[in-house]
């Protein structure tokens, strides 16, 4: 059984920074990993993701220049930084994880992932 835990979510001002973490247990084989986020009212989004190596990123235009992905494979665990964070930021955030291993492309649909953790919350106030 494959399991996702965030870490990391808090309240920060704008401008600020917080740097959320994801640990996964279960699962040894790397496969691809996104972040996603989801706002109250609103569907949950793309945010980036990081293919299976950690040299291929892909980021939404919302978060471009502001956000990175890391992943260490050798601790199971993704990361995001997230930088000069915005009251539009404002969401849970989740981690998740494609079923296929050594995938090289990172997918932007929630129906790419197979696995989810449970969220943690990010709080921008302006």
């Amino acid at each position: 059984q494959v399991q996702l835990v965030e870490s990391g979510g808090g309240l920060v001002q704008a401008g600020g920074s917080l740097r959320l973490s994801c640990a996964v247990s279960g699962r040894t084989v790397v496969s691809a990993m996104g972040w996603f986020r989801q706002a109250p009212g609103k569907e949950r989004e793309f945010v980036g993701g990081i293919n299976w190596s950690g040299r291929g990123t892909h980021f939404a235009d919302s978060v471009k220049g502001r956000f990175t992905i890391s992943r260490d494979n050798a601790k199971n665990t993704l990361y995001l930084q997230m930088n000069s964070l915005k009251p539009g930021d404002t969401a849970l955030y989740y981690c998740a994880a494609d079923r296929a291993v050594y995938r090289s492309v990172v997918r932007t649909g929630t129906a790419d992932y197979d696995y989810w953790g449970q969220g943690t919350q990010v709080t921008v106030s302006s």
